[in-house]
């Protein structure tokens, strides 16, 4: 079985590949920062909630946009299984071609999945992530743009931050659009105000490339905004890391 590991600037998720439809999933804070001896004791009993043996694993994938938590989870991982652990980056080979050296290891993962997802014409992949980003691919596999924006959380931590009576909230769409207390003013514009963010930003990617894209959401909280519009056709939280299990298969046999 893979193991896949999505090190993000909010979360570092773990996935193990039973199948490409059977996978278990889980993730753990990534701040504060730890060392890989904190890593390598975290890591060692984690499977156990799961009723997956640590020796299933076969293979270990690691995709991340942490550089200063790359080696301490690679280290930490490869203690735990003995195994060496494939670092992928926008630099891994595969069919998505990219114009930019700067595009992250999660825009690109974004970028393969949706390429070998089988879905024919132009893409838009959105992730809900600590950044808001909008990522266009054509049909040949190659990267057309991308647009960051402040993500949800992001943002919304900052507004409850920097204001002196505005309460944390729950994130969910309010029964209106126009609110009647504190809260639901807020809800409404997280929700309804990103949401309409969302839609305008997919109206304009698609006059700019000139067809109707199939449009895939990702990230920790795309599943609160996919029933609300009907411009996502799908939303798949796994779908980053769907993306870093592709590139293993891709180039495993390059690993020493």
């Amino acid at each position: 079985m893979l193991l896949a590991v999505n090190i993000g600037n909010t979360n570092i998720r773990f996935a193990v590949f039973k199948s490409e439809t059977d996978i278990i999933t889980w993730t753990i804070n990534t701040k504060p920062y730890r060392t890989e001896y904190e890593f390598y004791a975290k890591f060692s009993n984690m499977y156990k909630p799961f009723g997956i043996d640590k020796k299933e694993i076969t293979g270990i994938v690691i995709g991340s946009v942490v550089p200063p938590l790359t080696i301490s989870v690679k280290i930490a991982l490869q203690k735990i299984h003995k195994l060496k652990a494939m670092i992928v980056d926008r630099n891994t080979p595969s069919e998505v071609i990219r114009s930019s050296n700067q595009m992250g290891t999660d825009l690109y993962a974004n970028a393969v999945a949706a390429h070998y997802k089988g879905v024919p014409g132009k893409k838009i992949v959105i992730d809900f992530g600590t950044a808001l980003t909008f990522l266009g691919l054509d049909e040949t596999g190659k990267v057309t743009g991308v647009v960051i924006a402040p993500g949800i959380i992001t943002a919304l931590n900052s507004l409850v931050g920097n204001t002196a009576q505005l309460p944390t909230i729950e994130l969910k769409a309010p029964e209106n659009v126009l609110g009647r207390d504190t809260e639901s003013c807020m809800q409404s514009g997280v929700v309804y105000g990103f949401l309409s963010m969302v839609e305008g930003m997919i109206e304009r990617i698609n006059k700019e490339v000139g067809e109707k894209c199939f449009v895939i959401s990702t990230g920790g909280v795309g599943g609160i905004y996919k029933p609300l519009t009907d411009k996502i056709d799908v939303d798949d939280r796994l779908h980053t890391i769907k993306g870093l299990s592709i590139l293993y298969e891709l180039n495993k046999d390059t690993i020493n």
